[in-house]
């Protein structure tokens, strides 16, 4: 608890346990709707913030179908990518049920916006700087394949994607173990017209590539150019005027056809003009008749054309009549249409277990969440089936006009699902749990877990609890309380003094308060109604709807939730940023929030680059036995085959596990650029007194401010407002 005489507390206390209908800015968008004549029902709720509220009013504005992503559950930004993919009749929507949120969603928006085929290349785990080098790409009109690849992170494919719009042989530096610095340096002595392979190997870090390739550069000052870069310049030159002749050509022969296509039989039959068009892949045929004075179109002339073009087949008499019966001239009418090919529909899996159990706490009427009544998992027997494959069902052929048969394409087969806890029947479609547990289906995976339950409240009494599975408690952890979990651990109401460790996340329904003498380790992520002087360390994001007098240390970020949520003193060191409405209050408490790249941040980089120096060292050596081996062999002299193969195989999987680690690395500078956008994000009230420290610059803030951001230009700490 907090040390205040009790007139303080209820200071502290009095403004979150008010619940206001509406907040003066929710308020503010309602009234500006009513104003413009809108059906302000539609948003009119507590649960939308009023960032929501402004997405779904303008798109009412412009008399677009705001239900379309009128959704508590959709965050504004969310929200407004979807509102402006309306405007263009862009479907968003299938892409956001695939996980695609904000950023990837401006991303896919533009590229459906510029018709590019951007489906073909996406995968759901994609993230929106990876989905913006396969767009650029799609608009340079390069060949995107050789890193259109999940296994490269964004800076990666930028260096692979440079190379191909320089016409690059980048084939030498798309091994994705190479890391994005090494395929820079690579790049450029491509670039520079240098024989690249003197330092193309993994042994070399990015490091070392620069030092090789200023060597060679040097070699080739002193000993002369070679005017490989003039040639090269001369070639793409010739190429560019072959494909711009081409095209002209292209246009000329289509213009030709165009005339050829116009409806007149012959010079002599000038009274007889009208055309026949084929459209949809040769599937349809149209007719067109132009009001000429004297024109007499007849059955016979449309059908001799139909004959000339050697249309055969869904050819529609009744069409045929009515057009000249009836005189339909200057109208586009269709003659003759064919069966379109009928693809088979997809494998699907048929689920016996819920999916839809809410990933995101309900709101509450203040705008904080629910914790309390979330339903946290999904529990399933040993035996009981989880899902049934329905297998891809043949397409139907079609026909066109001209009697052609169309093949159709069979439905696409699923993959197999992967994960743990479940076992595939000898049928090969039934999947069926492997044990009594908690069940989770996430990222395309299942995942069933030992969950042990615990029907009781943990103190010192009950002893250490270490489980390799899920702890669920269904009352409370008091004093002395243990809890260690290689997964999740939920609590059903309250923490007081304990440690708990999980390699997952840890939810506490009610909250945690202590006296600094409550410890909660995570792998994952920490969420909580509240959190009062508990020490919290997690590798994900911690949630609540106030936090108060506690230390916190995430490599995530920090949000704390509603109207009257409240972040109020101790220390949040937070690598991607804090969330919050109040900060601070008027007793000026000490808060500091300590964001990017601050002391956690540099350790965990610092773990990194040891974990590398020794992979690096470790490749390096097992790389010279190679070399021994191969002069050996070619000396003539016999290795045994299988030296040779654990061996190569110990060099795959350490070249495997680099770049693993320099994919993480990767994550883990892309979180401090994506905090920059909002590093510190107050929507309510900032107090004066409040320390906020940016990438290690200190500010200090000196007076009562209101929904700000928080920010960093020109390495000073400055407020935008919202």
């Amino acid at each position: 608890m907090v040390d205040l005489d009790s007139g303080k507390q209820q200071e502290l206390r009095f403004p979150m346990m008010e619940i206001d209908e509406y907040q003066k800015a929710q308020q503010h968008e309602i009234e500006l709707g009513k104003e413009e004549g809108l059906d302000v029902s539609i948003y009119s709720n507590p649960q939308f913030n009023w960032l929501q509220m402004e997405q779904i009013r303008v798109g009412l504005k412009d008399k677009l179908d705001a239900a379309a992503y009128a959704d508590p559950s959709y965050n504004y930004e969310t929200m407004r990518q979807i509102r402006l993919s309306l405007y263009s009749a862009i479907d968003l929507l299938p892409y956001l049920r695939r996980g695609f949120a904000d950023d990837d969603l401006e991303e896919i928006r533009f590229a459906l916006m510029n018709r590019l085929p951007i489906d073909q290349w996406l995968q759901d785990t994609m993230c929106a700087p990876q989905i913006h080098e396969i767009r650029i790409g799609l608009c340079e009109d390069i060949d995107i394949a050789p890193y259109a690849d999940i296994r490269y992170n964004w800076m990666q494919m930028r260096e692979i994607r440079l190379g191909l719009e320089k016409k690059l042989n980048v084939s030498l530096y798309t091994n994705y173990l190479f890391n994005h610095a090494q395929m820079r340096e690579i790049r450029l002595g491509l670039e520079a017209g240098l024989d690249v392979t003197s330092y193309c190997s993994l042994v070399y870090s990015a490091t070392d590539m620069k030092e090789k390739r200023q060597a060679v550069i040097n070699r080739k000052r002193t000993s002369g150019g070679t005017g490989k870069e003039e040639g090269r310049e001369k070639e793409y030159g010739t190429e560019r005027t072959e494909k711009e002749e081409k095209r002209a050509d292209w246009k000329g022969e289509k213009d030709e056809d165009s005339k050829k296509s116009k409806g007149a039989l012959s010079d002599s039959f000038r009274k007889k003009e009208f055309s026949i068009s084929i459209e949809e892949n040769g599937n349809k045929a149209y007719a067109y008749i132009p009001w000429i004075p004297g024109n007499m179109v007849t059955k016979e002339d449309i059908y001799q054309d139909l004959e000339r073009r050697e249309i055969v087949f869904g050819i529609r008499k009744d069409a045929i009549a009515d057009l000249i019966d009836r005189r339909r001239l200057n109208e586009k009418i269709l003659i003759a249409e064919g069966i379109p090919a009928k693809r088979g529909k997809d494998g699907w899996f048929e689920w016996f277990v819920r999916l839809d159990l809410p990933r995101i706490p309900a709101p509450l009427p203040d705008g904080g969440v629910d914790y309390v009544n979330i339903e946290a998992f999904e529990m399933v027997e040993e035996g009981e089936k989880i899902a049934v494959y329905h297998r891809a069902g043949e397409g139907i052929n079609g026909r066109n006009i001209y009697g052609e048969t169309i093949h159709a394409e069979n439905g696409t087969e699923k993959k197999q699902l992967r994960g743990v806890g479940f076992r595939i029947e000898p049928d090969g479609i039934t999947y069926t749990s492997k044990m009594n547990g908690k069940f989770e289906f996430t990222a395309g995976r299942i995942i069933i877990t030992n969950m042990l339950i615990v029907r009781e409240d943990v103190t010192a009494v009950t002893g250490k609890l270490e489980v390799d599975g899920t702890v669920y408690v269904v009352g409370s952890i008091y004093s002395g309380g243990y809890i260690k979990a290689t997964g999740d651990i939920i609590i059903e109401h309250n923490v007081e003094t304990c440690r708990l460790i999980a390699g997952g996340n840890i939810m506490i329904k009610k909250g945690s308060c202590s006296r600094n003498d409550c410890f909660i380790d995570a792998g994952g992520e920490v969420s909580g109604s509240f959190f009062e002087a508990a020490n919290i360390n997690a590798g994900g994001n911690v949630k609540a709807n106030y936090i108060m007098n506690s230390s916190i240390n995430t490599m995530g970020r920090v949000i704390v939730s509603g109207s009257k949520g409240m972040l109020l003193g101790g220390k949040i060191s937070a690598v991607r940023g804090v969330e919050t409405y109040n900060l601070g209050n008027r007793l000026h408490l000490k808060t500091v929030l300590d964001i990017g790249r601050n002391e956690l941040y540099e350790k965990e980089h610092a773990e990194y680059e040891k974990k590398r120096e020794k992979l690096l060292n470790d490749l390096e050596a097992l790389e010279r036995e190679w070399n021994k081996i191969m002069q050996l062999l070619e000396a003539g002299k016999e290795v045994p085959e299988e030296i040779q193969r654990k061996i190569h195989a110990a060099i795959e999987v350490q070249g495997q596990k680099l770049a693993e680690l320099d994919g993480e690395e990767s994550k883990l500078i892309n979180l401090t650029g994506q905090a920059a956008k909002e590093p510190v994000c107050v929507r309510g009230k900032a107090y004066e007194g409040s320390v906020i420290i940016l990438n290690g610059i200190k500010y200090t803030l000196s007076t009562e401010v209101r929904r700000v951001l928080f920010k960093l230009r020109n390495k000073q700490v400055v407020m935008v407002a919202l």
